[in-house]
């Protein structure tokens, strides 16, 4: 049927009417609008995409995870947010959605978009954190921490609880349960404080926290009830007596839909780790194959992107030299390892960072999961997170051993692992102590050694291998300590 004049007129007349709505008390916004005013509270709020609600080739339906294409757009995102919207300034607070409040698809996947659409944007903003116990030798790292830890309330019912709660690193709840996100924007709000405040999430849950916010500060602003695309930024500015503005930046941005090209190209090297090689047979040398190990299963375990740039420092993000190696890891992993999908740690459970004096700062431990994030993207990887136990427990080795060789779910499957390397280690101990042989232990994983790679091979009895012999292949080294721009 054809389409009349009039009709075509129409199209194009509605999204310009829509987007002219959205400025603060119904009035319109620049085109573009001017970076935000810093001392003003400034709430930022990027819309990550999902299943439901994406632009056409950026999300992945059988993962639920970004396609290259949605990379790119993340990767040229933090760009445009960084200089358009905050002026090049830095950033006050980052807050995403905390994976698994949003489970999607029949197998329940993780949501890893809304944090993966601001890492990049982390990395462009700066942090200084003592690198010390006694905290004389503050360090500034090219990087920002990511809050997407569980709020009370606000864990899904089949996790456990967070014991304690981290307070200054919670996240965004995808289902808002208590009321969680609006608390934590009202108590950003009432405590007052210039900045720049960040919260990724998918549409559902921002279009939803905007009204609520509005409601309860009676703002009285306009605020968008139309998803218009990944594209757009929405920005409430609270001056100090307390009205608001409500800005909209649209960043046009039109991604490639290959993977991204790093600006350089990175240093390779050889594997420098001291070889080690650990075997348990059973029946060999008082060994016994556990009741219930999983068979034919080989998992290959990564440490973390460079997190600790300086002793006793991190925010639980790795720096701007780490996104490098994450971004390169597809190239780097190429040809080595074939898995079948990607498995890391839960980022809502939070861990110790780095340490000032005598107290500690927390944060969400955003590292591991976010460092395989481009592998899964790149290979159309499903990606899981592990979190039916705290890593704070002390028999959180012996969980994780259990979680992953052993009840037959990835018999027969080639796993890559990203892990905390403190915790590596452990792990594997805890699976050799569970054969009752000659007492073998793992060795400790070097402190600075990012590139080796682990693997573990279950045989079809069960029989364990244990070895160091891969590596990544990146030069630590030679990494720029300033993320790739894009």
């Amino acid at each position: 049927m054809a389409t009349s004049p009039r009709t075509i007129l129409a199209r194009l007349i509605f999204p310009l009417l829509v987007v002219m709505q959205f400025g603060g008390c119904g009035s319109s916004s620049p085109n573009p609008p001017a970076p935000l005013d810093a001392s003003r509270i400034n709430l930022i709020f990027v819309v990550s995409e999902d299943l439901q609600y994406q632009a056409a080739g950026d999300i992945n339906p059988s993962t639920a995870n970004l396609t290259d294409q949605g990379l790119q757009r993340s990767l040229q995102m933090g760009t445009y947010l960084k200089q358009k919207v905050l002026g090049s300034q830095n950033v006050t607070a980052i807050y995403a959605l905390a994976p698994l409040t949003h489970p999607q698809t029949a197998a329940q996947y993780p949501d890893m978009v809304a944090v993966e659409t601001v890492q990049q944007f982390a990395l462009l903003n700066q942090i200084t954190l003592a690198s010390q116990l006694d905290g004389s030798l503050p360090y500034t790292g090219n990087n920002y921490p990511i809050n997407a830890s569980y709020a009370p309330g606000s864990v899904p019912a089949d996790l456990p609880t967070p014991s304690p709660f981290c307070p200054t690193c919670q996240g965004l709840d995808f289902s808002d349960r208590d009321g969680n996100n609006e608390k934590l924007v009202s108590h950003i709000v009432r405590a007052g404080t210039p900045g720049f405040y960040v919260f990724s999430a998918p549409w559902e849950t921002t279009k939803a926290l905007l009204a609520n916010v509005n409601e309860l500060e009676s703002y009285n602003l306009a605020i968008p009830s139309a998803y218009l695309g990944p594209n757009y930024i929405y920005a409430a500015s609270i001056g100090p007596s307390g009205s608001a503005t409500l800005s909209t930046y649209n960043s046009n941005l039109q991604p490639a839909s290959t993977y991204p090209i790093l600006p350089q190209k990175l240093v390779a090297t050889g594997c420098t780790a001291t070889p080690f090689s650990i075997s348990v047979t059973g029946g060999s040398g008082g060994a016994v194959v556990p009741a219930g190990t999983n068979t034919d299963e080989t998992v290959y375990i990564i440490r973390h992107a460079e997190a600790h740039p300086s002793d006793y420092w991190s925010d639980n993000n790795y720096v701007g030299a780490g996104q490098w190696r994450a971004l390169d890891l597809p190239y780097a992993l190429s040809g080595k390892i074939s898995p079948q999908a990607v498995y890391s740690m839960d980022p809502s459970q939070f861990g110790q960072g780095t340490n000032s004096g005598s107290e500690a700062a927390y944060f969400s431990t955003m590292a591991p999961a976010l460092t395989a994030e481009p592998y899964a993207i790149a290979n159309n990887l499903p990606y899981n997170l592990i979190s039916s136990f705290l890593m704070t427990d002390a028999n959180a080795p012996a969980e994780t051993s259990r979680a992953l060789f052993t009840g037959e779910a990835l018999s027969h499957r080639k796993i890559l692992l990203a892990w905390a390397y403190q915790y590596i280690q452990p792990t594997i101990n805890a699976l050799l102590g569970t054969y009752h042989g000659n007492n073998q232990q793992a060795p400790a994983w070097p402190d600075y050694d990012y590139d080796t790679i682990w693997t573990v091979i279950l045989d079809a009895h069960g029989n364990l291998t244990v070895d160091n012999h891969m590596c990544e292949g990146i030069d630590s080294g030679t990494l720029p300590p300033t993320p790739p721009q894009f």
